[in-house]
């Protein structure tokens, strides 16, 4: 049975997990995520989720079974060769809104999975490309007071309000929310984690 520990309190990402039957633990990592080192969006993204999943897996790995997976992921928007994170303020989240509009972007989550028993590191990346309309007039200040964009990466949440900008998407739609299902089951498949095996358990 896979023991699956979340090294993320992300609302978005526990509803995904659950989603798919996983039962899983929580632990946040707590880990410096400036991207000032990071030109490149993609390997900033890996990079987050490998120190987030390997900082966790450290702290347990001798008080859980052999058998414990630990997933860390990260997803940050990208455009015009700019990283956005998650908005500090109202003004930051209202500038990054701004370079989001009428154009396409980048949403980019790393992936990593840590063997808790050997810390053996398996990583990967989900790209999803997102077009945002233009805005309507005064709706960028009713979206920002409605506080969504803050603990968002790129300042906004495409399964709430945010979807009301979103004119096309390319790619998967469950990555824009924080973590790609497909790509995810497939790594765990690999390591001898089938997808049947917990729908059953489910009687699904």
């Amino acid at each position: 049975m896979l023991k699956l520990v979340l090294a993320s309190e992300s609302p978005r990402r526990i509803e995904l997990l659950k989603q798919i039957g996983i039962d899983f633990d929580i632990i946040p990592a707590n880990i410096d995520e400036s991207p000032k080192e990071f030109a490149e969006a993609g390997k900033y993204a890996m990079e987050m989720s490998r120190r987030k999943a390997l900082s966790v897996a450290e702290d347990i790995r001798t008080k859980v079974s052999g058998g414990t997976l630990v997933l860390g992921a990260d997803t940050i928007v990208a455009v015009d060769g700019l990283i956005l994170g998650k908005p500090a303020d109202s003004a930051d989240a209202e500038h990054m809104l701004k370079l989001l509009e009428n154009k396409w972007h980048e949403v980019i989550t790393g992936i990593t999975l840590v063997q808790t028993s050997n810390l053996e590191i398996i990583s990967d990346m989900e790209v999803t490309r997102v077009k945002f309309s233009a805005y309507p007039e005064g709706f960028l200040a009713r979206y920002i007071a409605s506080g969504e964009p803050f603990d968002k990466a790129g300042g906004y949440g495409i399964q709430g309000l945010g979807s009301l900008m979103v004119e096309r998407i390319e790619g998967c739609y469950f990555n824009v929310m924080g973590l790609p299902l497909f790509r995810l089951s497939r790594i765990l498949e690999r390591q001898g984690h089938e997808v049947l095996s917990w729908m059953k358990a489910l009687d699904i």
